[in-house]
């Protein structure tokens, strides 16, 4: 053999070895990565969670699943939780819980399906088992379609009442109620006409404060006295004000403000409310971070510590005997963040939770009496907290130089180096992510991905001047510049492979993961919008008609949808707007009844994507709302994600599938082809036209006597006409059921037209006159139903994605009339079985008198360009609510010339 052949031979061997090496190291590094954690572990229900003890201290509840949902269980304080009862058999989720103060009952709120209209529960656990359920039975002590409940005071002197806000007089803000829990009686304590957003009460239960948005978007803290308000605080929207609960001598009232220009952080202070001065009781001894949070004394009312989330959480005792507390937990307990989660009245015993990054948390029951502490129940005892991965805070520098907080999470294991790596984008986005167990971070981890998760500007927690940079940089902004400079710090310390960054989140998370997808394509090789909105537009115009008192905020942190300029900002970071730059494959999730982010924001990025070519996967729940609360969807979700950025990032991910969780995948999973939308690929060109804003919260139900009179030539006709404003649910959907009844010599007619509470826009029509009956449903691409007419039937089927607007007349009220109001819109004409554009335009004001008065009245002037249809004159009040008092009708000549007016008799 030649010396050359023998060179060659042993570098071909060298070459082998070094790839052989390479191998065996990355086999090495493979065998060091923890075990494949299954997602069952993570987003699976807990087998204990949520424990409270009864104020008297003799019990102890729990959440646990019941017939494989999460529902409550008690058990009494001595006895093994093998020994729980259920109490309640709900089959969607409890979230939480708490007892009334006399330990006599477990109360909870409940949705239907995620739709956010929760309703207030109340259980005995010591009543008979209903031999159907299995435990005692619920009562719902709010029992009204349509309302919002919301727990304002569970006062001490009176154990057997609560008080609650509920939205039933109006949809927009919430009226006070003391219902007694016992029999369920409610009575009316206070009516808000004054719009105010929140209240407090005191130690006794009394309503002493109230707080109200101003019109620039800021907050006023009210006191209430003898049926008036006096302003006592205020504070521009740039700043923070909100109260805390009333001083232990029950006149003094702490509240937490970062008013001034010398105040930043937030910081605890005490207010007199009959004088409006006020004393610094502490802010951040660090001068870091706002005001985190108070513990009190449940027997005597003092104040027992104070917490700061830096980050970790600081507590800073403010009793002798809270210091020894704590010094004694921090002794016998395992290292992590304490918190205590319930407490009895007399102190005697405490709930006390333990958790850190790698542990979700454990529960010890603390007899503050004999200083002992007993382990009651570990979370999620199978999760091994040795495979799990540790959580980091971190700086990284912006663009602009500002130093940005974040939380780091590195693979457990492997060589911290080109890894593939996914931004984690918390919601909010006024909130922050804190240092602590967070299961999407240590599943991702366990996959083999870097989990940076950064508290962008207009993070909350680290000062006004923090949060408010975030103000109208949604997108193109800072906001989105932040988490992008994060993708850099991932790349320039070596953690991230540039080739495989994903990004996630939900809510605004999920907003942000379309944002850099869509400004930012080339940052991103994947991404995961979990219930997140695409048209900043359409988000804003359709909050939920109970965020009317915060509706002011919104304008000014996110854009105004109402002015030329806030259209044309919001048009801009809009990522429905911009989505031809989309190239990386995008999975989508979204809950069919979310009342914040509607399904449309989804499924119009979905069209969207999908006209790109890219990999698009759509999961839809009907069952579920803003974020999902079912186990089966919460596990299909993780599945879905894993396997998704494993094909495009290269992480890993558990192959299994249980068949019950398969089964659902399979029904969440949305076919992208026949994905519609009302305005598809043309929403920019649909956003542009003057289809009217309406307001929901405009809309309350209402009864309108209207008189009649049909002109044909010289024939008359009088018939009286009954419109009915109503609450009502159709396809699991809250609803206004709109009736028009009339009284003629030709027979009675009933038009019931449903329109949907959120967005106004028709659901169903159904028409019954003594010779005609028809039939309708709106679907977002069609229109299909059937007309009976002297027992012949036609049926109807109307293909078309424009948005149409039904009943004007109703709808009216929702708009936003002036003197230069014009609007455009598409009305269905039945009998051409067509849709057809009117217009409809302010042409003046005028005093009208009909017989149920005389009133101030815009004149609006409805009509079609293609003309076949009666021309509309329409007088509503000048006034809002503005209420229809006048309407003529005059269909032209070829139509038999008649002529239609309706005036107001009387309204209810």
């Amino acid at each position: 053999m030649t010396k050359n052949v023998i060179k060659k031979t042993f570098v071909f061997s060298l070459l082998i070895v070094a790839f052989m090496a390479t191998d065996i190291q990355n086999l090495m590094a493979q065998k060091e990565l923890p075990p494949l954690i299954e997602r069952e572990l993570f987003f699976g229900d807990p087998k204990i969670a949520g424990a409270q003890i009864s104020p008297n201290g003799e019990y102890i509840s729990f959440l646990k699943p019941y017939k494989g949902v999460r529902n409550i269980y008690v058990k009494k304080r001595g006895e093994p939780f093998e020994e729980a009862k259920p109490v309640t058999a709900d089959d969607r989720p409890v979230s939480g819980y708490f007892w009334s103060q006399d330990s006599k009952y477990l109360l909870y709120v409940q949705d239907k399906g995620g739709n956010e209209n929760f309703h207030v529960y109340a259980v005995d656990p010591s009543a008979e088992p209903k031999e159907k359920t299995g435990v005692p039975p619920a009562r719902d002590l709010t029992p009204m379609e349509g309302i919002r409940a919301q727990i304002y005071s569970v006062p001490e002197n009176t154990p057997d009442k609560i008080l609650v806000g509920l939205n039933k007089r109006d949809a927009s803000y919430h009226d006070v109620y003391e219902i007694t829990i016992s029999s369920g009686e409610r009575d009316m304590l206070f009516e808000n006409t004054q719009k105010l957003s929140g209240y407090t009460f005191d130690l006794e239960g009394n309503l002493r404060l109230a707080s109200r948005q101003t019109e620039d978007g800021g907050t006023e803290i009210l006191r209430y006295e003898q049926d008036t308000f006096k302003r006592i605080y205020k504070c521009g929207f740039e700043e923070t004000i909100y109260t805390v609960r009333f001083h232990k001598n029950n006149e003094k009232v702490y509240f937490v403000t970062n008013k001034g220009e010398d105040a930043n952080l937030t910081r605890l202070t005490l207010m007199d409310p009959k004088t409006g001065e006020t004393s610094l009781v502490e802010k951040d001894p660090e001068d870091e971070v706002d005001f985190g949070g108070a513990f009190f004394n449940e027997q005597t009312e003092t104040l027992m510590a104070t917490i700061y989330n830096g980050d970790r959480q600081r507590v800073y005792p403010k009793s002798r005997k809270m210091e020894q507390m704590l010094s004694f937990l921090k002794e016998e307990l395992p290292e992590g963040e304490l918190s205590f989660r319930s407490m009895t009245e007399d102190m005697r015993y405490a709930l006390v939770g333990v958790s850190r990054d790698v542990d979700p948390g454990s529960v010890y029951l603390y007899d503050t009496k004999k200083q002992t502490v007993e382990l009651l129940y570990n979370s999620r005892p199978e999760l091994n907290h040795e495979h799990l991965a540790h959580m980091k805070a971190v700086r990284y520098t912006a663009r602009d130089g500002k130093e940005i907080p974040a939380y780091l999470t590195l693979p457990r294991g492997v060589e911290h180096k080109n890894l593939p790596a996914i931004l984690l984008i918390h919601g909010g986005p006024w909130s922050r992510d804190t240092w602590g167990y967070d299961g999407y971070a240590q599943f991702l981890a366990n996959r083999g991905y870097v989990v940076l998760q950064p508290n962008f500007r207009g993070s909350t927690g680290y000062g006004k001047k923090f949060l408010n940079a975030g103000n109208k940089e949604w997108g193109t902004g800072i906001m989105q510049h932040d988490i992008s400079d994060g993708v850099k710090y991932l790349i320039d310390k070596g953690y991230a492979d540039p080739d495989k960054i994903g990004i996630f989140g939900g809510s605004y998370g999920g907003y942000a993961t379309l944002a850099g997808l869509t400004f930012t394509p080339e940052l991103y090789d994947a991404g995961v919008s979990y219930v997140g909105p695409s048209n900043l537009l359409t988000l804003l115009n359709s909050l939920p008609p109970y965020w009317a008192p915060v509706k002011k905020m919104f304008y000014k942190r996110v854009g105004n949808p109402n002015t030329p300029e806030g259209k044309k900002q919001l048009k801009k970071q809009s990522p429905l707007f911009h989505a031809d730059n989309i190239d990386d494959p995008l999975l989508v999730i979204q809950g069919a009844n979310d009342p914040r982010v509607k399904k449309q924001e989804s499924d119009q990025i979905v069209v969207a994507a999908r006209e790109n070519n890219v990999d698009v996967k759509y999961l839809v729940a009907e069952n579920e709302g803003h974020g999902f609360r079912q186990q089966d969807n919460r596990l299909v979700v993780a599945a879905a994600m894993e396997k998704f950025f494993a094909g495009h990032l290269g992480g890993r991910y558990q192959h299994t599938v249980k068949d019950k969780i398969q089964k659902r995948w399979n029904e969440l999973k949305v076919d992208i082809s026949k994905v519609t939308m009302p305005d598809t690929t043309g929403v920019a060109k649909k956003q542009e036209e003057a289809f009217p804003d309406l307001d929901s919260g405009k809309i309350k139900p209402f009864t309108a006597q209207f008189a009649q009179t049909i002109k044909a030539g010289n024939r008359q006709i009088d018939v009286g006409v009954t419109r009915k404003v109503q609450s009502s649910r159709i396809n699991n959907k809250d609803v206004w059921l709109i009736t028009n009844k009339s009284q003629s010599p030709m027979g009675t007619t009933v038009d019931s037209f449903y329109i949907d509470k959120q967005t106004l826009l028709p659901v169903k029509r159904v028409v019954n006159q003594s010779q005609m009956d028809v039939t309708l449903e709106f679907l977002p691409d069609k229109i299909t139903g059937s007309m009976q007419v002297r027992g012949r039937t036609q049926n109807i089927n109307i293909e078309s994605d424009k948005k149409v607007l039904g009943i004007p007349e109703v709808t009216g009220r929702a708009m936003d009339f002036s003197e230069n109001f014009e609007a455009s819109f598409n009305m269905l004409n039945l009998m051409k079985q067509s849709l057809q554009p009117f217009s409809m335009k302010v042409s003046g004001t005028e005093k009208v008198e009909v017989p149920a008065g005389q009133f101030d009245c815009y004149k609006i002037n409805l009509d079609s360009s293609e003309g076949g249809t009666p021309e509309q004159t329409l007088f509503f009040t000048m006034k809002e609510p503005h209420r229809l008092v006048k309407a003529i009708n005059e269909l032209p000549a070829s139509m038999g010339g008649v002529t239609v007016v309706s005036e107001l008799k009387e309204m209810e």
